[in-house]
């Protein structure tokens, strides 16, 4: 594929990207001056869905806006999966390969959503931000910490309007927890759990070895796309769909799964960057007396991880942020009474941040926030702050509404750095998430000594260099830093 835009041409595209940096103010430009098959940021973005089932589904007629917006292709595997996106934009060319649809549609998309298995995350957005399209890109943001690092980088680069699928970013509630915060009204923090009931599907279970027959919709070539830059395994229904999220090959977990709606909340408001260290523990499963089973390809059926944050501008403590998931979650601080829910109603999901003064405490994605004082004081969000924000009346409080209007005003625009999980924040958020599965993967990983008995090297506190990417006390961890990529299927 030819990476490079025709600079003979200038594409609706690259109108659209540019518009905004090079003008104070916002232009309306009649179309016919803008030539042909060129339209106004005032007018309505071409977007296309990569993934158009499941959550794809909801992503891209979220972006479509009623109509706002013109959805002009449609890319999935499994096209019956996708046959709810397929049967409201009939017009729209229909894709199984996301790379030939950009290709072929280069010139005519403006921006893409990108709602595939989380394997896929990566190389998909890189293709197309390289052709200089806006993307939405579902949590988590990459596949792997290295992913997530060169996708934070090209967005800037290729100067694209970006912003990653954990809507609770976008919540209002979030920002009263910051302002409380700010206010100093806990403190300073020295501790947050996150956690969450998560996995909700089969994960700490053996590799399958069987090989059913594929579903009626789905041949060989359309298996070998759905592998894309994994290492390539027959078909088997616990990969698709749904569950690829418990195997590494194609999922990140439980932590990869919630831990971008989760974490989202203390990382923005405590203003946390790269960690230090990490550690790990995770649950066992056994099939036999005194030997656990050794399931390398697959995630545990729980885990219990700590990083270190180093004081922060925001917060002038060190910090241990503990995730438990698995349905194993903290207990109750002296300072909350025994018949409250921590978090989520039922306690299933949820985040507490412990400092000197109090607790604040919320649910997933940030909602109902909740503040204990040491004073015994329980502070709430009133109703009138409840309503003043219309965001709280929009689905997914405007996530992907909010990004199509950036793309239209261009990067860097007020609109683009309003955006609450473009790629300079996600990226960072997305790297501590999985810094949290590299502990998992490491902890989980062995090797064979001389008398053949395996050793477990890996259970270790592990010692990061943020900006160089790598763990400086135990290099066997960094393998899972990036991966290997299928012929044909490379980031970059």
């Amino acid at each position: 594929m030819d990476k490079k835009e025709n600079k003979t041409t200038t594409t609706r595209r690259s109108f659209l990207k540019h518009t905004a940096a090079g003008a104070a103010g916002f232009m309306i430009v009649p179309r016919h001056v803008l030539g042909r098959g060129y339209i106004p940021p005032s007018d309505k973005l071409n977007i296309a869905a990569i993934g158009a089932g499941g959550k794809g589904s909801s992503d891209i007629l979220r972006a479509w806006q009623d109509g706002a917006n013109n959805v002009v292709a449609l890319c999935d595997v499994d096209t019956e999966r996708a046959t709810g996106s397929r049967e409201r934009w009939p017009k729209a060319a229909l894709y199984k390969d996301f790379r030939k649809m950009l290709e072929e549609k280069k010139d005519e998309i403006d921006a893409v959503t990108i709602s595939t298995p989380d394997h896929v995350h990566g190389v998909a957005a890189m293709t197309a931000m390289e052709l200089g399209m806006h993307v939405y890109v579902q949590k988590p943001l990459t596949h792997n910490i290295y992913e997530a690092r060169q996708l934070t980088e090209a967005a800037r680069k290729y100067r694209v309007v970006t912003q990653m699928g954990n809507q609770g970013a976008s919540n209002p509630d979030q920002q009263w927890i910051k302002d409380q915060f700010d206010k100093k009204v806990i403190g300073k923090v020295h501790t947050v759990h996150c956690w969450t009931n998560r996995p909700v599907w089969p994960q700490g279970i053996p590799f399958p070895t069987e090989k059913p027959a594929m579903p009626a919709q789905l041949s060989a070539s359309d298996w070998d796309l759905f592998i894309g830059p994994a290492d390539y395994v027959d078909y088997h229904p616990l990969f698709h769909p749904f569950k690829w999220r418990g195997w590494w090959n194609f999922g990140t977990g439980a932590l990869g799964d919630m831990g971008c709606h989760i974490i989202d909340t203390p990382f923005r408001v405590l203003e946390l960057g790269y960690p230090t260290e990490v550690e790990c523990s995770v649950g066992q499963v056994f099939k036999r007396d005194w030997t656990p089973e050794y399931i390398p390809e697959g995630c545990p059926p729980a885990s219990h991880v700590q990083v270190t944050f180093p004081a922060s501008a925001k917060n002038k403590s060190d910090i241990k942020m503990i995730w438990n998931d698995g349905g194993i979650r903290p207990f109750h601080p002296d300072l909350v009474p025994a018949d409250h829910d921590l978090g989520q109603e039922g306690s299933h999901n949820g985040v507490m941040m412990i400092g000197s003064k109090g607790i604040i405490m919320s649910s997933v994605y940030g909602q109902n926030p909740k503040i204990y004082l040491k004073n015994g004081d329980i502070l709430t969000m009133t109703e009138e702050e409840k309503s003043a924000n219309p965001l709280y009346d929009e689905p997914e409080y405007g996530h992907q509404r909010t990004w199509t209007e950036a793309c239209k005003a261009g990067f860097d625009s007020k609109e683009h750095r309003a955006l609450t999980s473009s790629f300079d924040y996600a990226g960072p958020l997305t790297e501590t998430v999985l810094m949290g599965n590299l502990a998992i993967r490491s902890y989980s990983h062995a090797v064979e000594n001389a008398e053949g008995n395996l050793e477990f090297n890996g259970r270790k506190k592990l010692l990061w260099d943020g900006d160089k990417m790598k763990i400086t006390n135990y290099d066997d961890a960094n393998q899972f830093v990036g991966r290997n990529y299928r012929e044909g299927w490379k980031l970059i």
